[in-house]
């Protein structure tokens, strides 16, 4: 039988409340749902899930414990869902901005690490924001940031997953952008469903390669 090991890694909306002290602990997040589906369709696969999110983390944050947090565990496939806190932290006091400049380096330094220290498939997953965010100017900092991301992950990613896009699609036919989130920014269980399926459909081409 096969073996493939997952890595997902990014901040609250990976983390969802995870327990910490127990890495095979996916949590009730999106990792949830994606895992369920993925088990399902792969029968003839035994998987390693490991989540390693962590809630409020930025893309600097996530460089500094990578080898410990992804690498070390030597994963088949890293999965990455990060950027929307280096927008979030621009606003508010006390809080540490992150430029996107700053943003780009950060992301890029982790995507290397990846591509020189291990023989991981690179999974990226696009940030996004639904409705209801607490400062309108995030909207904009996103749309500058997300084609940062895509262009990054057209040199890197052997999977990327534009979940602006698709919940963008979404929302055509469920006008309420509040079905998938209350606040705009982390899923209700609707919304990590919603990324639970796409993340599993968009994974299999991966699976495939093993």
């Amino acid at each position: 039988m096969k073996k493939i090991k997952i890595v997902f890694q990014g901040d609250s909306i990976t983390d969802a409340g995870r327990d910490k002290r127990n890495y095979h602990d996916v949590g009730p997040g999106y990792p949830k749902y994606a895992v369920e589906q993925i088990v399902a369709a792969n029968p003839d696969v035994e998987f390693e899930f490991i989540n390693m999110g962590i809630s409020g983390n930025r893309t600097s944050q996530l460089f500094d414990r990578f080898y410990s947090d992804a690498l070390a565990f030597k994963p088949d496939i890293i999965s990455i869902l990060i950027g929307i806190n280096d927008i979030w932290h621009r606003y508010g006091g006390g809080k540490v901005a992150t430029t996107d400049a700053q943003l780009a380096l950060n992301y890029r330094s982790i995507l290397e690490r990846i591509r020189r220290e291990s023989d991981a498939k690179i999974m990226m997953l696009a940030p996004f924001l639904l409705d209801k965010e607490p400062h309108a100017g995030m909207r904009d900092d996103l749309a500058r940031a997300l084609p940062i991301i895509r262009g990054l992950a057209d040199e890197f990613a052997d999977v990327f997953v534009p979940l602006d896009k698709h919940f963008e699609e979404a929302l055509k036919t469920q006008p309420e952008p509040l079905y998938f989130s209350a606040d705009g920014v982390h899923p209700n269980d609707n919304g990590r469903a919603f990324i639970g399926k796409i993340y599993a459909e968009a994974i299999d081409a991966l699976i495939k390669q093993f």
